[in-house]
């Protein structure tokens, strides 16, 4: 017999080809957990977690809010996640608060409280013509009738002890009413609690236009600002997120807060330091940044001007040359001052320096330079002359640096 019969009548079992079964433990693990124990669960999860936050010392933000209504929750989605943003004491050298004392206005204006403006209105109203009064007036002053001053009153009494959770309904719709701040004038904002001028600041700048909001800002939220730091040389951690809330409109925080408190003249080392913190923090849109440098550059000088130019240098905005123009023209301006010039100032126009250097022309490269020999610093003025003698200018054309002569 031949092979190949011998293969055909072989009788022996192929094997079969092995099969894998793969099991869905979704299809096997059909049982649900009931409700009861679910909830021991949770509640046994719960209990290990305070367990290890006793024991590392970790500690939990306290909610502004319940959050169980969408439509009235009043926590905020943004505070800060770390200790980092919680505005410490700052400890300042008295010789640097002296040497910023010098540069201070001697007779500052009187600051507006909402009361003195609501009373300036009043008494117009009482002389002139309604119709005259209308024209031409952004703050609205109408007959209130005794039972709405009552409520508000009443709402005052909670403001000033709030710590956290919900507000009432008719506070929340004072931004809605034409005569807002005759009504917000009603609760006395100045007697309100830190957290409630948190929450207050929330709701007017979610729902006020900017030229509204900046007059809460300038007239409610500035000289609370002031008065804190004032009296416990810090800013409270409810305050330092009304100033971060408040940045969501820039223009209206630049015209109400940072550019008032520079034109006072009276802006303390520590009011500028925690300001200018807080501004570094927070990212902020070119066009508006810009427009402040250019008034703060306008301004008459005072030492809080340089610590907020610096942190605004220090964003690296590609800044038009007209604002660049206007800072060279600020810095210049101090070639007829005599005074000794404060550390704040050199350190300001170093970084202006190192950020900008290249968007300056060769004439105003050499007025500064003529300017470091007026105004000299031991360690500052010999790092500026570098920036400037290794820079190249925006009006050089070939690419090459221009090499300068020094006396």
């Amino acid at each position: 017999m031949g092979l190949v019969e011998q293969m055909l009548e072989d009788r022996s079992v192929r094997k079969e080809a092995r099969v894998k079964s793969r099991k869905n433990p979704t299809e096997d693990d059909d049982t649900v957990i009931d409700d009861k124990l679910s909830r021991k669960i949770l509640k046994q999860a719960k209990a290990q977690q305070l367990e290890l936050e006793e024991e590392h010392g970790i500690k939990k933000f306290v909610s502004l809010g319940d959050g169980s209504d969408d439509d009235d929750n009043d926590s905020d989605d943004n505070a800060p996640s770390d200790n980092d943003d919680f505005c410490e004491e700052i400890k300042i050298n008295p010789d640097d608060e002296k040497a910023l004392e010098l540069f201070m206005s001697k007779n500052p204006p009187v600051q507006r409280t909402l009361a003195d403006i609501i009373m300036e209105k009043l008494t117009e109203k009482q002389t002139e013509i309604k119709s005259q009064l209308s024209q031409g007036s952004d703050l609205h002053v109408e007959k209130i009738d005794n039972r709405i001053t009552r409520m508000y009153k009443s709402i005052k009494q909670i403001l000033v002890k709030y710590r956290s959770g919900k507000l009432p309904k008719a506070f929340k719709f004072i931004p809605n009413l034409r005569n807002w701040e005759q009504i917000l004038q009603i609760t006395e904002p100045e007697s309100w609690s830190a957290a409630a001028m948190y929450q207050a600041t929330r709701i007017f700048t979610a729902n006020l236009k900017s030229k509204m909001a900046q007059r809460y800002f300038n007239l409610i939220l500035l000289p609370r600002i002031r008065d804190d730091i004032a009296e416990y040389n810090r800013l409270n951690f409810h305050l330092y997120l009304a100033i971060r809330k408040s940045l969501f409109k820039p223009a209206a925080f630049f015209k109400g807060v940072l550019l008032p408190l520079c034109e006072a003249g009276d802006c303390t080392l520590r009011e500028a330091i925690i300001m200018s913190s807080i501004l570094a923090k927070c990212s902020i849109p070119m066009l508006h940044s810009a427009a402040a440098i250019l008034k703060i550059a306008e301004m008459n000088y005072n030492g809080a001007n340089s610590i907020f130019l610096r942190t605004l240098f220090d964003k690296k905005y590609a800044l038009p040359y007209r604002v660049v123009d206007a800072v060279v023209h600020h810095y210049l301006g101090f070639r007829s001052d005599k005074r000794e010039l404060p550390v704040l100032w050199h350190q300001s126009l170093l970084t202006f320096v190192q950020r900008y250097k290249e968007d300056i022309s060769t004439e105003q490269k050499e007025a500064l330079m003529e300017l470091l020999r007026l105004h000299t610093h031991h360690q500052i003025t010999d790092e500026i002359r570098r920036e400037l003698l290794l820079s190249k200018c925006r009006d050089v054309e070939d690419g090459s640096s221009t090499v300068m002569q020094i006396n």
